[in-house]
């Protein structure tokens, strides 16, 4: 049985026993649910990784409860780095540094590089300090599901997998940390999140977008590389292209399929739904394009409602806007999707 406990200091204290004897401990952190377990600790790492169904070569994310604690994980702080962590830290970005020799070879996928933030989250935060020790976190699902926004779609994947579940309501974020590689000149993204790259290009004018992603079975430099990940059980197909085209593309795909004798569901945005009419269908708001927060709070939970509903068929449509957090949504959006069809 996995125990569900509250965010009392005494349940806290539980949790922060659990990581330091090699227990696996789900905790809210601003982005989604983390999966932490002692980074020390070969045994406990490996268990996490067994209990996600996690291969061995995805890196995991560090957390820490400071800049001082993250210098302890790496041979040497890039004189960017304390800037950045004076600007974004505690919050959701990542930076992916040199790795000091203490840090397990299983933890970092084999790579000579360790990724590592500071939660903002106050449950987070008083887990780390409770704890004591570097925890690694991955999001605490399933792996390749749609990550978990609170502590119910934790239950989903992984009740009866792993120790506890610290239940601090739904996250506020949505989506994950920005990943950033402090280890290559220039500097570059590998995954966007959390914290908007025109936020980071503030203090790193020369930032770069790594912009690729890795099959299964490669290597990843990053979690979150992977062509096919966030995804539900339901096929997702997603529409991109010129608005109105992708629109009706999927009106005439509703048609067809339904004509079937097919179930179909659509993941929408408050103007996307509108704009498609009344259809014979199950659509899921996301919230409107005016609010990015919105959106990619609702995001996970929203695929995570459609794939409830034992639906044949999920279409979404691409977001349309770029800068922000759009960007972030727009990345989880294509690789949740079983199929992409461009449309013209």
């Amino acid at each position: 049985m996995t125990a569900v406990l509250g965010t009392d200091p005494a349940s806290i204290a539980r949790a922060a026993d659990c990581l330091r004897h090699g227990g696996l401990v789900a905790f809210p952190t601003e982005t989604v649910y983390g999966l932490g377990v002692h980074a020390m600790d070969v045994a406990a790492v490996q268990r996490l990784f067994a209990a996600k169904g996690r291969p061995a070569h995805d890196p995991l994310i560090v957390h820490v409860s400071s800049l001082e604690q993250a210098a302890l994980l790496t041979t040497g702080m890039p004189p960017e780095a304390s800037a950045l962590a004076n600007a974004f830290w505690p919050g959701p970005l990542t930076m992916v540094l040199p790795r000091h020799g203490a840090v397990p070879r299983e933890v970092t996928a084999g790579l000579d590089t360790v990724a590592v933030r500071v939660p903002a989250h106050p449950v987070a935060r008083a887990l780390l300090d409770a704890a004591g020790i570097p925890v690694a976190a991955p999001s605490a699902n399933l792996f390749s599901r749609p990550s978990p926004t609170t502590a119910a779609h934790v239950l989903e994947d992984l009740g009866g997998r792993i120790d506890m579940v610290i239940d601090g309501g739904p996250t506020s974020v949505g989506v994950e940390s920005t990943v950033l590689d402090l280890t290559s000149t220039p500097p570059r993204v590998l995954r966007p999140g959390g914290v908007p790259v025109e936020r980071l290009r503030a203090l790193l004018p020369h930032l770069e977008l790594f912009g690729a992603s890795v099959a299964a079975g490669e290597a990843a430099l990053s979690p979150g590389l992977l062509s096919q990940h966030y995804s539900p059980r339901t096929p997702m197909a997603l529409y991109s292209g010129a608005p109105d085209a992708a629109r009706q593309a999927i009106v005439k795909r509703i048609h067809e399929a339904t004509a079937q004798g097919h179930t179909v569901g659509v993941l929408a945005t408050r103007e996307q739904a509108a704009a498609l009419g009344r259809l014979p269908v199950l659509v899921v708001d996301l919230g409107s394009e005016q609010d990015a927060d919105a959106v990619a709070r609702r995001l996970y939970a929203a695929i995570r409602d459609l794939d409830a509903a034992n639906l044949d068929l999920i279409l979404t449509q691409q977001v349309a806007h770029t800068g922000g957090l759009w960007q972030a949504i727009a990345d989880r959006l294509t690789r949740a999707a079983t199929e992409r069809v461009a449309v013209p």
